[in-house]
């Protein structure tokens, strides 16, 4: 059973999402990912989207961690309701409406973010979390990081979470690759907006 590890919701398990559809990030993966953001000081106070959301539980470990605001974004039925619950409960141990849940698609959610008449995001983000199924492909995944890049605050942080078979990501142009880390059968991709000269 997946848990809440750390912060103000620490200790709290979570349900997870029934069947095989989903793949959830294990507790040692999580650990040494939010052990390595904490050391990087970006998840105080930080706006936090959470893609292919799954359970939700990166998206909530951050909330329980101290972001300031968290959106789980998920089309599955069956995970839409998990999520709902899972915030529920986060909430809750937090006294506070942190965490929301959007039922869509990744695509159609970010495009929403943005306007293309002004050519401007209408909601920025800190923390970007992308951990898509399996079968996504590599091509499905360069699009979703392009929109996703158009919604990231100055000094945001994405992180892409794929098989450790799976190729390096290809990154849009105002997206850079600054660390990554295997664990096993995951590989972890850390980037960053591209600073103008």
């Amino acid at each position: 059973m997946s848990r809440i590890i750390a912060g103000a919701a620490g200790g709290n398990p979570l349900k997870s999402v029934p069947g095989d559809a989903t793949r959830p990030t294990t507790d040692r993966v999580k650990e040494a990912l939010f052990s390595r953001l904490e050391s990087w000081e970006i998840l105080q106070g930080a706006r936090v989207l959470d893609l292919f959301a799954g359970s939700g539980a990166l998206g909530l470990e951050a909330a329980s961690r101290g972001a300031r605001q968290v959106t789980l974004v998920e089309k599955a039925p069956k995970a839409v309701s998990v999520c709902q619950q899972n915030a529920t409960l986060v909430n809750k141990a937090l006294k506070s409406e942190t965490a929301s849940v959007q039922r869509g698609s990744v695509e159609s959610v970010l495009d929403g973010y943005f306007d293309e008449l002004t050519r401007t995001p209408r909601k920025t983000f800190d923390v970007v979390f992308l951990d898509p199924p399996y079968p996504f492909t590599e091509a499905e995944l360069e699009t979703t990081l392009y929109k996703v890049s158009r919604v990231l605050a100055d000094d945001a942080t994405v992180i892409v979470e794929r098989s450790s078979r799976s190729p390096e990501p290809v990154w849009p142009e105002l997206v850079q690759l600054f660390a990554d880390k295997k664990y096993g059968e995951t590989h972890l991709w850390f980037a960053e907006p591209v600073q103008p000269e």
